[in-house]
C-alpha cells in the first residue's frame, strides 16, 4: 500500500540539506514551499551567493522564502498559511520558535547528521572525527523546543572510515539522511517515536578557525584527526614566521620522537614532510603555502627545499 502523499515544507541551506531536498523532489511527496537562509557574500568578490538548496528550488521553480528570523509573527503566519501537513529541516541554521514547530499538521522533523543523543549541535561530522568515534549516522527525529532534543523517529548507522574528512563523511550522510528521510515519511504513521537519552546526550560546539591551529605537542594520531576534521572548512594550519601554512592532508608514522623537539622537521622528500610530535611522528603530504594553492609536498619541495630543511622547527 503506497503512503498517501504529504504536502511539505523543506528547511535546509548547505549541500548536505539540498540532497534531501532532491530525493523530496523525486519521491511522490509534494515541496510546497522552500526555507533557506538569505543570500551571504561569497568569494573575493563579495558577491551575494544564493544557497545549494535555494538554487535547487530555482531549478524547480518552488516557492521560496528566506527571512532572516522566523521571530517575526508575520513571517509565523506566512508558514501556517501554507497549510503544510508536515516540514522537513536539514541544516537550516535558523531556530524554530513553538509557533512554526506547531504550524504544521504533523509537526517539524530534523535530519541530524548524528546517532543522537551522541553530538547535538551545530558541528556532529567534525566532532565524531575528532572524538576517534568509529561510527556515526543520520537521526531523524521530532521537533521540540531544545536543541536536538526531540523523540527519535529513524536511525541508521554509518561507519568512520580511517580516512574520512569531513567532507567525505558528510557526503555519504547527505546520501544516507535522505534515504531516512523517505523511509520514515513513508512509515510515519508506524513510527514509535524514542525519547532520548538526557545522560548519554553530548554537544557539538560549532568549529572555530582558531581551534584549527595544530600544536605539535600533542599526539600524531590527534593532529591527523584534526586535519580530517578540518577539510574542507576551516582547514588544519600552522605559523610560521608569522605566516600560516594550512595542513590539507596528512598521515601518522608511528615512530619514536624523543630525540626531537616537538615541531621539528625530521625528514623532507617526494614522500612527505615528517614532523616530530608528542607522539609519533606526522607526515604532511599536502599543504597550502601564503598565497597559493594547495599542492603535494612533492611540488612544494621542488621550489621551496630551503623553506623546510631537516632541523627547522616548525
Amino acid at each position: 500500500m503506497n503512503p498517501t502523499p504529504l504536502k511539505i515544507i523543506f528547511a535546509g541551506t548547505p549541500a548536505f540539506a539540498a540532497v534531501a531536498l532532491q530525493a523530496l523532489l523525486e519521491s511522490p511527496h509534494q515541496v510546497i514551499a522552500v526555507y533557506t537562509q538569505p543570500d551571504r557574500p561569497s568569494g573575493r568578490g563579495r558577491k551575494l551567493t544564493a544557497s545549494p538548496v535555494k538554487e535547487l528550488a530555482l531549478q524547480h521553480h518552488l516557492p521560496i522564502h528566506q527571512p532572516a528570523s522566523l521571530r517575526d509573527i508575520n513571517e509565523q503566519a506566512v508558514l501556517q498559511q501554507l497549510q503544510s501537513d508536515i516540514m522537513v529541516v536539514a541544516a537550516y541554521g535558523l531556530m524554530l520558535p513553538p509557533a512554526v514547530l506547531q504550524a504544521p499538521r504533523l509537526g517539524c522533523i530534523n535530519i541530524h547528521a548524528s546517532l543522537l543523543p551522541r553530538f547535538r549541535g551545530a558541528a556532529p561530522i567534525q566532532r565524531a572525527i575528532l572524538e576517534n568515534d568509529k561510527k556515526t549516522g543520520v537521526t531523524i527525529m521530532q521537533m521540540e523546543k531544545g536543541l536536538d532534543t526531540g523523540p527519535m523517529l529513524y536511525k541508521v548507522e554509518c561507519p568512520i572510515q580511517k580516512t574520512d574528512t569531513s567532507e567525505r563523511l558528510q557526503d555519504r550522510l547527505a546520501e544516507l539522511g535522505a534515504s531516512a528521510l523517505l523511509t520514515a515519511l513513508n512509515q510515519l504513521p508506524r513510527l514509535q517515536p524514542e525519547i532520548q537519552n538526557e545522560s548519554l546526550a553530548t554537544y557539538a560546539h560549532k568549529i572555530t578557525k582558531e581551534e584549527a591551529e595544530l600544536n605539535w605537542r600533542v599526539s600524531a594520531d590527534e593532529l591527523e584527526r584534526k586535519v580530517r576534521a578540518f577539510n574542507p572548512w576551516p582547514v588544519a594550519f600552522i605559523r610560521k614566521a608569522e605566516h600560516i601554512i594550512r595542513i590539507w592532508e596528512a598521515v601518522v608514522i608511528e615512530q619514536d620522537t624523543k630525540h626531537y623537539q616537538p615541531g621539528e622537521i625530521i625528514q623532507a622528500n617526494a614522500q612527505g614532510i615528517d614532523i616530530a610530535t608528542g607522539k609519533n611522528i606526522l607526515r604532511l603530504l599536502k599543504i597550502q603555502l601564503p598565497g597559493g594553492r594547495m599542492l603535494s609536498v612533492a611540488d612544494i619541495l621542488n621550489a621551496r627545499a630551503a623553506d623546510f630543511k631537516v632541523g627547522t622547527l616548525l
